[in-house]
């Protein structure tokens, strides 16, 4: 059967259209579906209205930390400045907090493709979300290691003046 524009039904494998009263591709015997209203440029909504402004040179490489939200409606938040330039992101829990899936407390990573890095810090840094490409006000940290570090360091401090003070008070008893 030749492929007609106007027929309503196409075959998902080679593409050949027909009308409503066909059920399976006559060339592959795949099961048909329906391609839509024909003739009539239809208006993308939801997802394909988004999905539509991304830039593909932003949508390249593996995915990076560009932000970290104190919760999800902060992430969303970024999410949708990012999108308004065509920098594709996700967002994901955080690592480290138990808060169940179904709740929007908790802090969120805003994850954007490599290619995408550099364009994202820069919106973000002149929408006033971060301070610099390298530094985040307080509760967004671009760093997942400087917490834990710092914490680190802290214990080694305290220990280290602990074993002095004991130390001396061995040595005045003595």
């Amino acid at each position: 059967m030749a492929a007609k524009p106007s027929l309503p039904l196409a075959c998902p494998r080679c593409a050949t259209r027909y009308p409503l009263d066909e059920r399976f591709c006559a060339e592959c015997g795949m099961p048909l579906t329906y391609a839509g209203k024909v003739g009539v440029e239809e208006m993308a909504t939801g997802a394909r209205a988004q999905a539509r402004r991304i830039k593909p040179e932003y949508a390249r490489g593996d995915l990076r930390r560009v932000a970290t939200a104190s919760q999800q409606p902060e992430a969303e938040l970024i999410q949708m400045l990012l999108l308004e330039e065509g920098v594709p992101s996700t967002v994901r829990r955080s690592a480290g907090f138990d808060v169940p899936d179904f709740l929007a407390a908790g802090p969120r990573d805003v994850l954007v493709p490599e290619s995408g890095l550099a364009a994202a810090r820069e919106i973000l840094q002149q929408s006033e979300i971060i301070d610099d490409a390298r530094t985040a006000p307080p509760g967004m940290s671009t760093s997942p290691g400087r917490p834990a570090a710092m914490l680190l360091l802290w214990l080694l401090v305290a220990s280290s003046v602990l074993g002095l003070v004991i130390w001396l008070v061995l040595v005045l008893n003595g």
